[in-house]
C-alpha cells in the first residue's frame, strides 16, 4: 500500500495535539506556581515567535505579510493564545490541571453550538444525545466539595468556560479567513501578536515581573518545554490541521488531553482524582464521542502540495 504522505503529516498533527498539549496543563501548572499567569504566557509565545521566524527565516520561507492577514493573525492569536490560553493559565492557580483538562474536554460541544448559533448547522440526533451527556459530565465535575467551597475555584471554572468560548470561536475563524500560506510563519505570527497582547494584559492587571536568571529550575525546565513543543510543535500542527480537517474534527484533542493530564497531575503533583471526576471524565468523553460519531468521517480538505 502506497504512503500518503498528507496523511502521515495529519497523523503526526494529531498526535502533537493530543498528548503534548495533554502534558503543557501539568507544565503550566509548574510554571503559574512562581510566575504570574500573563507574563508567564506572555514570555512563552513571544520567544516561541522568535524562534519560529528565525527557523523560517533560515529554511527561506517568506515572511511578508498582508495587512488582512496580519489583522486576522492578531485576531486568532486573541482568541486562542491572549484570552484562551491566558486565562486558562490564570485558572489553574486556583484549580488542579486535571480539572482543567476534564472542563476543557467539553469543547467539542461547544464547538457544536457554536456552529449550530452562527452557521445554521442541524444538530443531529446522536449529536444532541452527546449534548446532553456533556452537561451532566460539567455538572458531576464541578458540584463536587472541593469546587463548591472556594469561590476561586468557582472564579476558575467561569474563566475556563470563557476561555472555551474564544478557542471554539477561532476554530471556525482560522478555518476561512485568509493566513500566510506557510503554517509555520502563520502560528509564528498568532504568537507574536498573542504574545504582545499578554504582555499588554499583564501590565495593565499590574503583575509583578520577575528575571529569568532567578526562577527556579522546574519553571525553567517547564517554560523551555512549554515554549518549544507546546507552542511551537503543537500549534503548528493545531493550524495545519485546521485547514485540512473540520473544526469538531480537530477539536477531539479532548479525547486524549484530559487522560494524559490526569495521568501526570496525579503521578507527578500528587493532584487527586475522585471518582465523581472519574464519573464525569467517563460521561464527558462519551458524550464527545456521540457529538463526533454522528458525523461524517474525517474528510481531509485540499492540501496545497506546492512548496510554500
Amino acid at each position: 500500500m502506497e504512503n500518503n504522505p498528507n496523511r502521515a503529516l495529519i497523523l503526526l498533527s494529531f498526535f502533537a495535539i493530543y498528548v503534548i498539549w495533554g502534558s503543557t496543563y501539568l507544565l503550566n501548572k509548574v510554571a503559574v506556581a512562581e510566575l504570574p499567569p500573563f507574563m508567564l504566557a506572555g514570555i512563552r509565545f513571544s520567544v516561541a515567535s522568535l524562534i519560529i521566524f528565525g527557523i523560517a527565516a533560515l529554511m527561506g520561507k517568506s515572511l511578508r505579510i498582508s495587512g488582512r492577514q496580519l489583522l486576522n493573525s492578531a485576531i486568532a492569536g486573541f482568541l486562542f493564545l491572549s484570552f484562551g490560553n491566558g486565562v486558562v493559565v490564570w485558572a489553574l492557580k486556583y484549580v488542579d490541571s486535571n480539572f482543567a483538562a476534564l472542563e476543557i474536554s467539553a469543547q467539542p460541544l461547544i464547538v457544536l453550538l457554536l456552529m449550530w448559533i452562527l452557521r445554521g448547522q442541524r444538530i443531529r440526533p446522536m449529536s444532541m444525545v452527546g449534548i446532553l451527556l456533556g452537561i451532566v459530565g460539567i455538572y458531576l465535575l464541578v458540584n463536587q466539595d472541593a469546587v463548591i467551597a472556594d469561590t476561586r475555584a468557582w472564579a476558575g471554572v467561569a474563566m475556563i468556560f470563557a476561555a472555551m468560548l474564544a478557542w471554539g470561536y477561532g476554530s471556525l475563524f482560522v478555518g476561512t479567513a485568509d493566513f500566510p500560506r506557510n503554517y509555520f510563519v502563520n502560528t509564528g505570527y498568532q504568537m507574536a501578536t498573542g504574545g504582545i497582547m499578554l504582555f499588554i494584559m499583564s501590565l495593565v492587571l499590574g503583575e509583578t515581573w520577575s528575571n529569568p536568571l532567578h526562577w527556579q529550575p522546574q519553571t525553567h525546565w517547564a517554560m523551555l518545554l512549554l515554549i518549544i513543543f507546546g507552542s511551537i510543535a503543537a500549534f503548528t500542527a493545531f493550524n495545519f490541521l485546521l485547514k485540512n480537517v473540520s473544526p469538531e474534527k480537530v477539536s477531539t484533542n479532548t479525547y486524549v488531553n484530559p487522560i494524559v493530564a490526569m495521568i501526570l497531575g496525579w503521578s507527578l503533583l500528587n493532584e487527586t482524582i475522585s471518582v465523581q471526576s472519574i464519573v464525569a471524565a467517563v460521561i464527558l468523553l462519551t458524550g464527545v464521542y456521540f457529538i463526533n460519531t454522528s458525523r461524517n468521517s474525517l474528510k481531509i480538505r485540499g492540501f496545497r502540495s506546492k512548496a510554500h
